[in-house]
């Protein structure tokens, strides 16, 4: 049995070497505690299927995109005196992105994706800062941040841990989540400055002062049924978005009118 041929590690240099590939895809997670049900893993563990499922739904109508390798080490700053919270800081990752990008680019490949599981991880001021130096085009999706329809999922979402991830990581890899029971609550404390709390102003968190259990929401309504739509919902849209990216040509992401000056009053 072959491998998806929009999975790298899956597919054979035979498999790829005619192909024009528009897109690549890089899944990118981290390592690090998920209160004490879900695994170290879990962020990479979501950014890899999602990837993959997008891509196939891209694949299957008509878009050369390829899913690379997911990285599995993000920022934790705020996380360094928990154990096995593996850190990355943002300057590191530069680098990373800088190196692959540059590679893709030697090879064809006209546009890199990457999708990010960790909210710790800031690719933005990355992307700002390697694009004007490359040729392939370069973009972010933080999937935690897609609502697809519009409409909200679920009843606590959570930030960390929480009911989505909790219904997400039921639903893709069961045998791995803890049963819900032995979950912390995922408490977690509010800033006192009422900036910090709205906002409007920000600061990194220290992990340990925010939650007792590591997780910041509760998991307690969490089922696999809500992940599985979820993911579904999720992935139709990222698939689409890939399509349309390889769809676009190299002048073709803005409109071909200009936008309508500003009404200027009369003297």
């Amino acid at each position: 049995m072959s491998g998806r041929p929009y999975i790298l590690e899956e597919t054979t240099w035979g498999a790829v070497r005619g192909e024009q590939w528009e897109v690549a895809v890089l899944p990118w997670g981290a390592t690090e505690p998920h209160n004490l049900h879900l695994p170290y893993g879990t962020d990479t563990v979501e950014s890899a299927a999602i990837a993959a499922e997008a891509a196939r739904i891209a694949w299957e109508a008509g878009a050369r995109v390829m899913v690379l390798p997911t990285f599995p080490l993000g920022v934790q700053t705020g996380q360094l005196d928990l154990a096995f919270a593996l850190n990355l800081n943002p300057s590191t990752q530069r680098l990373v992105l800088g190196d692959l990008a540059r590679a893709l680019e030697g090879q064809g490949v006209k546009k890199l994706v990457v999708l990010n599981g960790h909210g710790g991880n800031d690719f933005r001021p990355i992307l700002r800062e390697l694009q004007p130096d490359l040729k392939i085009f370069l973009s972010l999706v933080d999937w935690f941040r897609v609502r697809p329809g519009g409409i909200s999922w679920f009843d606590e979402p959570g930030d960390h841990a929480g009911e989505l991830e909790t219904s997400l990581m039921q639903h893709l890899v069961p045998d791995w989540v803890r049963p819900l029971h032995e979950a912390g609550p995922g408490s977690a404390r509010p800033p006192r400055i009422d900036a910090f709390r709205d906002g409007w102003a920000w600061a990194s968190r220290p992990w340990r002062q925010v939650t007792a259990d590591t997780g910041v929401g509760n998991p307690a309504r969490a089922t696999p049924e809500k992940g599985a739509a979820y993911f579904r919902a999720l992935t139709e849209q990222l698939g689409d978005f890939l399509r349309q990216l390889a769809e676009l040509g190299p002048a073709g992401l803005y409109g071909d009118e200009s936008p309508d000056p500003p009404h200027q009053n009369s003297v």
